[in-house]
């Protein structure tokens, strides 16, 4: 037996003398194993690269954020873009679809080939460009899961198969561009509220242009030998051939299989006789021949109904509405130009959820003469009547270039906006055409226009009825009172006011032929939640150009227009924009804007914001824009959809630098 205590003591000895393990060290931050991004670059490049163009080296963890063609936001890639880098190989599955923050994808102009992989985990792609390729297959159908994608580019490839009718649902799409391919079978009804972009020319589609599409220029379409309809100029074949084919293969050899088939199966098919034919054909002949005879009835009891109704309207009809007129006119309420922010209950003004066709709605309504009576447009419900909207409350609001303009409260408590247009500035229009272009007019509707509910003619008076705005005009909002210095709105407020402009312009081009013609700040008015709304929108067209001009436009006019006889452009609203984004970035009116070369502009303008200059890169990019949009060169000017882009992309750029910064906050 030995002692209890020595042992124990030996025991702690020999533990102690044994050399003490440290944990491993971390390897140095050099070793530490790529991002999942930079791997994915890597994969993507073995596949696609086969010429070795992209000189791709990872030293450091974050060494891909700097590689050709990469931009990243927080380590994470959200841009892509190789433009004409002769790329040669194929787009590798697997690769490219974990930079699950890409926003951004351009592969334009490369020699690429093969089919689309998956790429339905870029969830957060907003613009993907694989034009002037050589990519094959069907349209990819995980690109119709990308729901936040605005710009869809295919052209110049050798896609083929039918175009998805699940594109619809992609409703963010700006701009889609298939031509040059392979796509066969019909023209899918794409109905995008915001798609200005469109371009399916040089394929295989067959059909016709479906009245969704209508609004786009004929070139959109062409080198489709198969389409038909008004916009291609070529007549849709008639249904006659179809009942034809039909008959002839009712009586073809080749339907007598059929007969056999189902005898084999116990099912027993009778052969018509002719004595049932006979008869058949005699009861349907009484049936119709006494349809007719109903139908002819009714026809002259409604016509003689609808005379004796319209003999005792006109005999109930005011014999004159000069009254009225006078009592707007002569009537201001003395607080004219104040800040109004009452806002009315009466939402029935707004137009209905879903739009009515002009013949489904002529079919519905009763017809109503073009002249002398208040004539509703786009469908709206009939709200209020003549009488009703000359015994209104009457407040001044402006006068401006091709008339006066008043607030009008109804006696329901119903208020509108009243537009009594310059009879010496419109007198040169006939009826017949004010009619016609008040309708064209009245059929825009977009959340950034104020839309036009009514319209009346007679006598020399011509009024427009618009939705009243209660919290006035970008003019008032910029340069306030006389009593108060003019400063230049927040940046972020001026993107945000400059967005909305530029989409209710766009939409004004892109869905008819329609332009603005009069843009200036006082035409901007400020819905209930203050988003950017324009108002008076192609009423130039009325104006007498040889009449004095109104100084207040003055500054707003295209080189080429001004003091001239030549009629506004698409281009010169594109020139008013540009100047109304100076007005914004600066608060100067542009009467007091210096001339100045586009070099020196960004300098003035983060002059004249003393301090406040927010972002600067975004800012110089905002006041780039307004530079390019008052180019001299009406064709050197972009398109108004290339400038909701331009504005939409500094956007973008804002939220992905903020999205940054918080995540940086954290660490």
């Amino acid at each position: 037996m030995f002692p209890l205590l020595p042992l124990l003591l030996l025991l702690i000895t020999t533990v102690q003398s044994q050399p003490s393990i440290s944990p491993p060290s971390p390897p140095p931050p050099n070793l530490l194993l790529p991002s999942s991004d930079a791997v994915a670059l890597l994969s993507f490049k073995s596949g696609a690269d086969l010429n070795n163009k992209l000189l791709y080296t990872l030293n450091e963890r974050f060494d891909y954020c700097q590689w050709q063609g990469v931009k990243c936001a927080q380590g994470r890639v959200v841009r892509f873009v190789l433009q004409s880098y002769s790329l040669r190989g194929e787009f590798p599955p697997d690769t490219l679809t974990r930079l699950d923050q890409l926003r951004v994808l351009s592969l334009h102009n490369n020699s690429l080939s093969g089919p689309i992989p998956d790429i339905s985990h870029l969830q957060n792609l907003k613009s993907l460009f694989l034009n002037r390729n050589d990519f094959s297959g069907a349209l990819p159908p995980s690109i119709l899961s990308l729901h936040r994608l605005s710009v869809l580019d295919l052209s110049f490839n050798n896609f083929s198969g039918p175009i998805p009718l699940r594109l619809s649902a992609l409703d963010r799409l700006t701009s889609l561009q298939l031509q040059s391919n392979r796509f066969n079978g019909t023209l899918p009804a794409l109905n995008q509220s915001f798609l200005f972009v469109f371009n399916v020319s040089g394929n295989d589609l067959t059909g016709p242009v479906p009245p969704t599409l209508s609004r786009f220029d004929a070139s959109a379409f062409q080198l489709n030998p198969g389409l038909c309809g008004e916009i291609v100029n070529r007549a849709c074949s008639s249904r006659a051939p179809f009942f034809e084919s039909r008959n002839a293969s009712a009586t073809s050899p080749a339907s007598e299989p059929l007969v056999e088939s189902a005898q084999s199966q116990g099912v027993v098919l009778s052969k018509p006789s002719p004595k049932n034919h006979k008869k058949t054909g005699l009861i349907l002949g009484l049936a119709i021949g006494v349809a007719l005879l109903i139908a002819g009835l009714l026809c002259l009891f409604a016509v003689a109904r609808n005379r004796t109704k319209t003999i005792t309207h006109e005999a109930t009809k005011p014999s004159s509405i000069n009254e009225g007129i006078d009592h707007i006119h002569t009537n201001p309420n003395p607080n004219a130009f104040r800040n109004e922010t009452q806002v009315t209950e009466q939402r029935g003004m707004q137009y209905p959820g879903k739009v009515k066709t002009v013949d489904e709605f002529e079919q519905a309504q009763p017809r109503i003469p073009r002249s002398g009576n208040l004539v509703f447009c786009y469908g709206e419900a009939q709200l209020y009547s003549l009488e009703q909207l000359m015994r209104a409350s009457a407040e001044l609001l402006g006068r401006g270039t091709i008339g006066t303009t008043y607030k009008a409260v109804l006696d329901n408590q119903l208020i509108v906006t009243v537009k009594r247009l310059d009879a010496g500035k419109t007198a040169i229009t006939s009826r017949e055409a004010f009619d016609e272009h008040m309708d064209a007019v009245g059929g825009l509707r977009h959340p950034y226009l104020v839309p036009v509910r009514a319209y009346f003619q007679a006598k020399g008076e011509r009024l427009v009825i618009y939705d009243y705005q209660p919290n006035g005009s970008l003019f008032n909002l910029i340069h306030g009172s006389k009593s108060t210095r003019a400063k230049p709105l927040h940046w972020t407020s001026c993107l945000k006011i400059a967005e909305d402009v530029a989409q209710g312009l766009a939409y004004i081009h892109q869905s008819s032929t329609l332009i603005h013609g009069n843009l200036k700040s006082s035409n901007v008015l400020l819905g209930g939640d203050f988003e950017a709304c324009l108002t008076d929108y192609s009423l130039s067209f009325f104006a007498d150009t040889s009449a004095n001009e109104d100084p207040d436009s003055a500054g707003y006019k295209a080189p080429e227009i001004r003091k001239s006889s030549r009629r506004a452009t698409s281009k010169s609203d594109v020139y008013a924009f540009g100047i109304l984004l100076l007005e914004l970035l600066t608060g100067k009116h542009p009467s007091q804007h210096p001339l100045l070369v586009p070099t020196d502009v960004p300098d003035w303008v983060r002059a004249m914001r003393d301090d406040d200059v927010g972002d600067d890169n975004q800012l110089g990019m905002l006041a780039e824009v307004a530079c390019i949009c008052s180019l001299t060169s009406p064709e050197q000017r972009p398109a108004m959809w290339q400038v909701l882009k331009m504005i939409q992309e500094i956007k973008e750029s804002v939220m992905t630098e903020d999205n940054a910064g918080v995540g940086f906050s954290k660490q």
